[in-house]
């Protein structure tokens, strides 16, 4: 199965090639802030799945001793995914760029010690004060597949 995806101007697609899909929501106030919304939905998948296409520019920044790059369209400037030093073998897609993006189901809510109060989350979904550790967020994976959230 391939996934699809492309930026407001449809400069950059990309596909994701015989991998599952995992988004969360971010509420941190970075993503708020980087976003200007209450919280960011990525969608997380592995590099090897992945394949982009289009003129794409980048920006790097160095956060506590890890180094992120963001991918942006260069011609409309979406910003499309994003990597990180700490789990180089993943891609952070945002997940609004995804065809089909308005029935995405995330599978956790992380960062909620800072979301916005007027939120409300789905109960059942995984939530986490901050960011879960791996094997926290591989449960989460997994009571997704149960339910078929993914």
């Amino acid at each position: 199965m391939t996934i699809t995806g492309c930026c407001e101007c449809s400069a950059v697609t990309y596909s994701i090639t015989d991998s599952p899909v995992y988004v969360y929501a971010c509420h941190c106030l970075n993503c708020q802030t980087r976003s200007g919304s209450a919280f960011a939905e990525h969608a997380m998948v592995p590099v090897s799945a992945f394949a982009c296409d289009g003129r794409i520019m980048g920006y790097k920044r160095l956060a506590h001793g890890v180094e992120f790059e963001e991918v942006f369209c260069a011609v409309c400037h979406t910003r499309v995914f994003n990597k990180n030093s700490l789990l180089a073998d993943m891609i952070f897609l945002r997940a609004g760029t995804l065809a089909g993006s308005q029935t995405l189901n995330p599978i956790a809510h992380i960062w909620i010690s800072r979301k916005q109060d007027w939120i409300t989350l789905p109960e059942g979904i995984p939530a986490f004060a901050e960011s879960p550790t791996p094997e926290e967020f591989g449960a989460a994976i997994q009571t997704a597949e149960r339910r078929g959230h993914v």
